[in-house]
């Protein structure tokens, strides 16, 4: 998806691949709701009908073009079972963006939402882009949540917001280019603001990786699973 001419797919070159950035982005959202599948979806394009809940944490990546510079999405995904909220500060640290998800068939996990907002906002940056996702849209007959309620929610806390059925792929690129898009504007006026301050050149600073040493990582405290989960 590349229609505006911002983002695209980057192939790998000379068996290398060149990355200007990494952007960390978090997934969040109840139990069941379909994380990992919305995630699996847009990194791989795949759908695993014998998925189990997540346990612990892992993250999944995909590399794209963000006017002209490539972008690594790193993604993480966590359950969310109470009983792993331990991993909370560190699975928040460095994120740009975050995804959301409710399923729409079940009002229990979007009442949760706001929830999730707060505790988003307790752990994670003041200046993280948030989308809100409601996934499951191909259930539409078994609709528990109205748009209409999402709507007013994500206006209100100024979210982003998307339906979604990690099942058909429908707007899951979308959602995911849309917050990448949003984190790279946001880290951009943020390091021409900084410079502008300083009277430095302008350059855009802090997630610039190192492409010979690669990225660092911050996995200490993480396990990375297997993808094939909810």
């Amino acid at each position: 998806m590349n229609g505006n001419g911002n983002v695209a797919v980057v192939g790998r070159s000379n068996g290398e691949e060149r990355i200007d950035y990494v952007y960390k982005v978090v997934v969040i959202g109840d139990s069941a709701v379909g994380k990992t599948q919305v995630l699996s979806r847009f990194t791989r394009n795949e759908f695993c009908f014998d998925s189990k809940s997540t346990i612990g944490v892992e993250f999944q990546t995909r590399t794209l073009t963000i006017k002209s510079k490539v972008v690594k999405a790193q993604i993480w995904d966590t359950a969310g079972q109470e009983r792993y909220r331990a991993v909370t500060s560190a699975y928040y640290r460095g994120a740009l963006g975050a995804m959301l998800v409710y399923d729409i068939t079940k009002r229990e996990s979007f009442d949760h939402v706001a929830r999730w907002v707060e505790e988003l906002r307790a752990h994670a940056d003041n200046s993280i882009v948030i989308a809100l996702i409601g996934n499951k849209v191909d259930l539409e007959d078994k609709r528990a949540v109205p748009s209409e309620d999402a709507v007013e929610f994500a206006e209100n806390q100024g979210l982003y917001f998307f339906e979604t059925s990690a099942l058909t792929g429908d707007n899951v690129e979308a959602a995911f280019f849309k917050l990448l898009e949003e984190i790279y504007s946001m880290v951009s006026k943020k390091s021409l603001d900084h410079d502008a301050r300083n009277g430095d050149t302008v350059t855009l600073k802090g997630l610039k990786i190192d492409v010979n040493g690669g990225p660092e990582l911050e996995i200490s405290e993480m396990k990375k699973l297997s993808s094939c989960s909810c």
